[in-house]
């Protein structure tokens, strides 16, 4: 049998990916900090990835089962919304923290149990090679972190025959999207040094997040993954047209439209 670490286990995206790898016959250590009960070949795992003591307990639970790991699967994350100079520095960091650093965290803690074949794949966003949008930008800065963080680990690892790949999803049907909404909600209340026109950036927005996928195909893209022989290093799901669109504009056509479309008449 092979042993799988899915982090974000008992999130959206989470639970349909423990779902599907353990209904294909993989035993799935399911981490989160909030986690649900034992059932066939899934083991809870409860640890907080912005702690490294939390996540070597969870090391020594999962060692006490096996010794090798055939997968690390990378699927914790939070969104955000705000200006670059109104979020306040524990929302800035604690981004960092989750986004980026709990995944360094976990590769570093559990590399030893990675063996030649072994995989690892790292979750970020479409957005991560693109321009940020204004106010969403923690968001993507985070993630367009995580992915170089990916592609340099890609690159170390490789020398060890371990694969690295990055999965670039776009909109999908879980509480992400509530969130991003009632971040955006949030903002538009709360901004004091913004004429943000909300109703024409919350247009925005809902364009990008029309198209949005069910977790269980981010599950069987992840399952192509771990099943595949030589994995890619980067998959793409559910891309955004308008985005696509946005992104071949040279960037200072960029900012002169989002300027248009969001600076308020005074």
């Amino acid at each position: 049998m092979k042993y799988v670490l899915v982090t974000g286990a008992y999130g959206g995206m989470g639970t349909a990916v423990v779902d599907m790898l353990k209904n294909k016959g993989y035993f799935v250590f399911a981490m989160d900090k909030r986690v649900g009960e034992k059932d066939q070949n899934v083991m809870p795992v409860q640890a907080d990835i912005t702690d490294t003591l939390s996540i070597q307990n969870a090391f020594e639970i999962i060692k006490s089962k096996t010794d090798k790991l055939y997968a690390i699967i990378h699927l914790a994350g939070i969104y955000d919304l705000d200006s670059l100079i109104e979020i306040s520095e524990q929302r800035f960091t604690r981004a960092f923290e989750i986004n980026v650093f709990g995944a360094y965290r976990i590769n570093k803690v559990f590399r030893p149990m990675l063996s030649k074949n072994s995989r690892v794949v790292i979750t970020t966003s479409e957005l991560a090679p693109l321009y940020p949008l204004p106010f969403t930008s923690i968001y993507a800065i985070t993630k367009t972190a995580l992915d170089n963080y990916a592609y340099a680990l890609k690159m170390e690892l490789q020398l060890f025959d371990i694969h690295v790949s990055i999965l670039r999803p776009g909109a999908v049907n879980t509480s992400l999207l509530k969130d991003s909404t009632d971040a955006l909600s949030r903002f538009c209340e709360n901004t004091k040094d913004y004429s943000v026109n909300a109703k024409k950036f919350r247009e925005i927005v809902d364009k990008v997040e029309a198209k949005k996928i069910a977790p269980v195909k981010i599950a069987n893209k992840i399952l192509k993954i771990v099943k595949a022989k030589k994995p890619k290093i980067v998959y793409k799901i559910n891309r955004n047209p308008l985005l696509l669109l946005l992104n071949v504009l040279p960037l200072r056509m960029q900012t002169w439209i989002i300027k248009k479309i969001l600076k308020t008449k005074t």
